[in-house]
């Protein structure tokens, strides 16, 4: 059965990294991929653009290709954005379908101090967004808990719903939500850092043009 990939972050805003890694996790998962849009992340400052900002920029962002999509749910939801409450959804409506989450490796690397680590592995494959050629270590707890999970082939994944994990190698950039929030504070514009479609609607780039309190300078 055809796997089913998420990727989750504040996408604030969506840039081409995002999109780029996405799409590659496709191709090697053979999988569909939904970017979903978190409300309020529980390990980081709140979004600067509002829920109806960042939804606009990616469905412009998203616009004419077939394999990525938008899911909104943890937005509906409402509250703090935690993973395996997400999951747990999309388990309930996907049945048996294969479920993977994509995550880079900072984030797999911090995932035991996640609210309920532990339980995404009932749900969900993990995809390990990696770089070519770089081998890293675990910490012990994760090494753990992963140890006989591994597999290397994403055909694999398509037999079974959950608990394995597979690292998959994507073209590494370089691109940073912070750098392009603070090029737009200074008016500048970040051409080929953004999808093209949110330089046709100026409105949604609009809540950074201006700095805001929290932004690290």
């Amino acid at each position: 059965m055809r796997p089913l990939a998420i990727l989750g972050g504040t996408f604030d805003p969506v840039h081409v990294a995002h999109l780029a890694v996405a799409w590659e996790a496709a191709e090697l998962l053979d999988a569909e991929v939904r970017l979903v849009p978190a409300s309020i992340p529980p390990h980081r400052p709140p979004p600067i653009a509002d829920a109806t900002t960042r939804v606009a920029m990616l469905r412009a962002a998203l616009r004419g290709q077939p394999r990525l999509t938008l899911d909104t749910r943890e937005l509906a939801r409402g509250g703090p954005s935690y993973t395996v409450d997400t999951l747990a959804d999309l388990r309930a409506e996907e049945g048996d379908r294969p479920i993977v989450l994509l995550l880079g490796a900072d984030a797999f690397a911090g995932l035991p101090g996640w609210h309920r680590w532990r339980a995404l592995f009932e749900t969900a494959h993990i995809g390990v967004l990696s770089r070519p050629g770089v081998t890293r270590g675990w910490p012990a707890e994760l090494a753990a808990e992963i140890a006989g999970r591994h597999v290397a082939d994403p055909r694999q994944l398509h037999a079974r719903p959950a608990g394995q994990v597979i690292e998959l190698e994507v073209t590494p950039l370089e691109i940073s939500a912070t750098r392009i929030r603070d090029l737009l504070a200074a008016g500048r514009e970040p051409r080929y850092l953004l999808p093209d479609g949110l330089f046709d609607a100026p409105a949604l780039l609009a809540p950074y043009r201006q700095r805001h309190p929290q932004e690290p300078r």
